[in-house]
């Protein structure tokens, strides 16, 4: 796996915390073919500390973001959501994305058969640049809860614009182009 780990906010990543997040991380590595490259990024607030892990594949992308007093209870817990995101989303994924090519190479087929993850570009100014992918709303609403975000913006099946969020009382709501 190729691991770009960064410090924020005067946080120095040390050897042994590389080592420790190769060392977890090979619990995901595992579960793929292809080689992954995984984005850690660890900051320091206060009293908290917090890890985020970004592991984009192709189609997909899966993260985990934690805080806790304990980095390394805070890298274990992240390693947790992730291997968590992968079971409860692998056959949703494999179901709605099976038509795509690639899939059955970037799993090892004896453990998952599921398509990967798309790429998420990382930047300091939190400036992200995405490619819109036709998706349906199922496939737009599973890539939603893997990132773990409120919103998402897609292209439909009729190649619109859509901008798909997570509505205060817990439904979904959806806004589309013309």
């Amino acid at each position: 796996m190729k691991l770009d780990v960064r410090g924020k906010s005067g946080f120095e990543i040390t050897e042994a915390i590389r080592n420790y997040l190769e060392k977890k991380l090979k619990k995901v590595e595992k579960v793929f073919s292809e080689e992954l490259e995984a984005f850690v990024v660890c900051s320091i607030y206060r009293d908290l500390t917090k890890v985020e892990i970004t592991i984009p594949i192709k189609f997909f992308t899966i993260r985990a973001e934690v805080e806790d007093k304990d980095l390394y209870a805070a890298i274990d817990i992240s390693v947790d959501k992730l291997e968590a995101q992968i079971r409860k989303n692998k056959h949703k994924m494999n179901r709605s994305l099976q038509v795509r090519m690639g899939i059955k190479e970037a799993f090892k087929t004896d453990e998952l058969d599921f398509k990967a993850l798309e790429k998420e570009l990382l930047s300091p100014i939190k400036k992200k640049r995405i490619k819109l992918d036709i998706l349906s709303l199922d496939e737009a609403i599973t890539q939603m809860e893997l990132l773990g975000h409120d919103f998402f913006i897609y292209m439909n099946e009729d190649k619109d614009v859509s901008v798909l969020y997570l509505r205060d009382d817990g439904k979904y709501g959806l806004i589309e182009t013309e």
